[in-house]
């Protein structure tokens, strides 16, 4: 049962389809939105294999980073939860949840409310617990984890040489 508080942003949340990668390209096609994503806007075949890449996790996993939606069908981003997808550093073999949203939903309440439902829809599908990554100068998605009450257990540091907070969550 999500604890969403009453004032929660209703959220829409669904299965990235091949249309998603355009969608997720134009929306993150922003500089403030990608400031702690490498900076700049990737080529659109990067969104079209993690779009791919996302239907294969909710086949075989029963969750993924799914596309968010207003009530009128409008693309504001991602949010859900996949295995961390690297090995050179950070919580290998761990469930990752996640948020990136186009600038205009900042400041709404829709990356907390969408978490909120990805932590309710990973733990039906048997997820014990769940890691969140987060740029130690991304304040405001430090603020979405501390607001799901993780808590921050260890720090790495990137390829890039980015410091990186993992925040924790027994569900």
């Amino acid at each position: 049962m999500s604890l969403a508080p009453p004032d929660a942003p209703l959220v829409h949340l669904r299965v990235p389809t091949d249309e998603d990668a355009l969608a997720w390209h134009r929306v993150f096609d922003d500089p403030d939105v990608m400031e702690f994503h490498g900076g700049r806007s990737a080529e659109l075949s990067v969104y079209e294999e993690l779009t791919a890449r996302q239907r294969r996790h909710d086949a075989e996993r029963g969750f993924c980073l799914w596309t968010l939606h207003d009530d009128a069908g409008q693309v504001l981003g991602f949010t859900g939860a996949q295995p961390w997808p690297r090995t050179e550093f950070g919580p290998v073999g761990e469930i990752e949840i996640g948020w990136r949203l186009a600038r205009p939903a900042w400041g709404r309440g829709y990356a907390t409310a969408a978490a909120r439902t990805t932590l309710d829809r990973v733990r039906a599908a048997g997820v014990r617990e769940v890691v969140a990554m987060v740029n130690s100068r991304n304040a405001r998605s430090v603020a979405v984890a501390r607001r799901l009450g993780m808590r921050q257990a260890e720090t790495y540091l990137t390829p890039s040489r980015q410091e990186a907070l993992c925040f924790r969550l027994e569900l």
